[in-house]
C-alpha cells in the first residue's frame, strides 16, 4: 500500500480519530464513499472551514445510535488526504492495511472520492496547517516539535495529492 511508507504511521493517521475514521468507513459497508458524505456525517461540513479551532463537536451517530467523535478535525481532514492520494494512486484502499483489528465482517477495501470543490477544502486546510500548525487547537496535546513535523508532513502529502 503506498501511504503506508510514506503517510500512514508517520505523523498521518496514528491516532485514535483515524482509527474512528477507518472503522466508520468499514461500518458503512460501501465500496465507494465521497468525501462529502465522510463530511457530512462527522458534522465538518458546520465547520465553515475553521479546523483551528472548532467549537462545534464533530459526531457520528451511527444506525444504532451510537456516537462516535472526532477530537480534532485537521486529523480527519489529513487522514481523508491520505486514502485519497491511495486511492489516486491505487484506486481503493484495504481498511485492514491501516488498521488490522477492523471487523471480519467489515468491507476490506473501499474507494473514497473527492469532487473538485471538495478537494479545494482539503487543500485549503493542508496549505492552512503546513502554514500555522500551532495554532491548530491540537498543539495543546502535541509537542511543538512534532507539530512543525507533522506540518511538513502535511505538506509534501498535499502536494502530492494535488500534483
Amino acid at each position: 500500500m503506498y501511504i503506508a511508507d510514506k503517510y500512514w504511521n508517520h505523523m498521518i493517521g496514528d491516532s485514535d480519530d483515524s482509527l474512528t475514521l477507518v472503522e466508520y468507513l468499514a461500518a458503512k459497508q460501501k465500496e465507494e464513499i465521497s468525501v462529502g458524505e465522510i463530511l457530512n456525517d462527522f458534522g465538518v461540513d458546520k465547520l465553515q472551514g475553521n479546523f483551528r479551532n472548532p467549537d462545534i463537536p464533530l459526531v457520528f451517530t451511527d444506525s444504532e445510535g451510537w456516537e462516535t467523535d472526532i477530537h480534532y478535525a485537521i486529523c480527519l481532514i489529513t487522514d481523508l488526504a491520505a486514502i485519497l492520494l491511495e486511492c489516486k494512486i491505487n484506486r481503493t484502499v484495504r481498511l485492514r492495511e491501516l488498521f488490522d483489528d477492523i471487523d471480519e465482517e467489515a468491507i476490506a477495501e473501499i474507494r473514497v472520492t473527492a469532487t473538485a470543490q471538495e478537494l479545494k477544502l482539503i487543500d485549503r486546510a493542508l496549505l492552512d496547517f503546513a502554514a500555522a500548525p500551532l495554532a491548530y487547537d491540537m498543539s495543546e496535546m502535541v509537542s511543538e516539535e512534532d507539530m512543525l513535523e507533522m506540518a511538513a508532513v502535511c505538506d509534501r502529502l498535499r502536494k502530492e495529492l494535488l500534483a
